[in-house]
């Protein structure tokens, strides 16, 4: 990320930022937003749209239907902000952008949460493709970050209860799960139980695979749903199965590794209501970590689409 990249023209110029814009999501052949038409007649303001299909004649933008949609934000910081989270490791606050593009704070906080939703995907409640296969290994565990608030701490009712004073209480719960030599998936909920865990492992993991966790309890059923499940007994010191090495979960303790060091270092603070959208950031770094810098950027970018993002929805007559 050095400053060879940033000053490239669509970083600085609003022309060339809509052209590089319009490059990401439509490859340049402009695509009606409302219909999907495509062929659409240009206006005589640039950079606007009109759609060609009889029933629609919609206006449009390379911004409408995405998260930048209404934005008052020049194409060319949401350049530098798709570009600047994209590309660091372990993230990037909103108030480093408000450093990095001289702009006002709360203008970078829109476009850092913004950014981070593009990055989001599938969720709790959204239908996502099953991780793994036939001899793939999904790795899935939980951790705690953070505290909850006390305002919604219910006596003895906890994410988990502590054991002669040992473990977490009150923490928020993450659950993930990891393909080895693929993506990653986590999920903030609020209770690590067997069966929120075991619903959540069931949607998201083929049966063919073959799933690794720790000696957990949450998943003694999984023997009999997956080809095969290993456990390793990290109370005993074993991390690594001696006679099986492939049975471990590394793979998932170093992504909360990752996590962690960025949520600590970088970002020192998150709410509850918005953790679910950091750990989207962290899962698209992670699961498009092969590609470049750019390539990410243009994914992150393409998954901006369908997603425009209001905290206050507006009052119909």
């Amino acid at each position: 990320m050095g400053k060879d990249v940033l000053a490239a023209k669509h970083f600085h110029d609003e022309t060339e930022a809509r052209k590089w814009f319009e490059a990401a999501r439509w490859d340049s052949n402009p695509i009606c937003p409302k219909c999907g038409a495509d062929k659409p007649y240009t206006t005589k303001k640039e950079g606007r749209y009109r759609c060609s299909a009889s029933t629609c004649r919609k206006d449009f933008t390379v911004m409408t239907g995405t998260v930048m949609e209404r934005s008052h934000c020049k194409l060319t910081l949401w350049a530098k902000a798709f570009y600047l989270c994209a590309a660091s490791k372990k993230g990037f606050s909103a108030h480093q952008l408000h450093r990095a593009l001289g702009c006002e704070y709360n203008t970078a906080w829109f476009l850092h949460h913004r950014v981070m939703e593009a990055m989001r995907r599938g969720g709790l409640d959204t239908p996502v493709t099953p991780m793994g296969g036939e001899g793939k290994i999904v790795e899935a565990d939980e951790t705690y970050y953070g505290s909850i608030s006390e305002a919604h701490i219910k006596p003895g009712k906890g994410p988990r209860k502590t054991l002669k004073g040992k473990g977490p209480m009150y923490k928020r719960v993450v659950l993930s799960l990891v393909e080895r030599g693929g993506e990653v998936r986590s999920f903030h909920i609020p209770y690590a139980n067997k069966e929120m865990v075991t619903e959540i492992v069931k949607a998201n993991v083929a049966k063919e695979s073959r799933l690794m966790t720790d000696e957990g309890g949450n998943f003694k059923w999984a023997a009999a749903h997956f080809a095969e499940h290993g456990a390793v007994n990290h109370s005993k010191g074993e991390y690594v199965n001696r006679k099986r090495p492939s049975i471990h979960s590394n793979t998932i303790e170093s992504y909360f590794s990752i996590f962690k060091r960025g949520m600590r270092g970088v970002y020192q603070h998150c709410d509850e209501k918005h953790l679910h959208r950091y750990l989207a950031e962290f899962d698209f770094r992670y699961s498009t970590r092969e590609a470049s810098d750019e390539e990410r950027t243009v994914l992150a970018i393409k998954g901006g689409e369908g997603k425009r993002l209001t905290y206050h929805q507006p009052v119909r007559a």
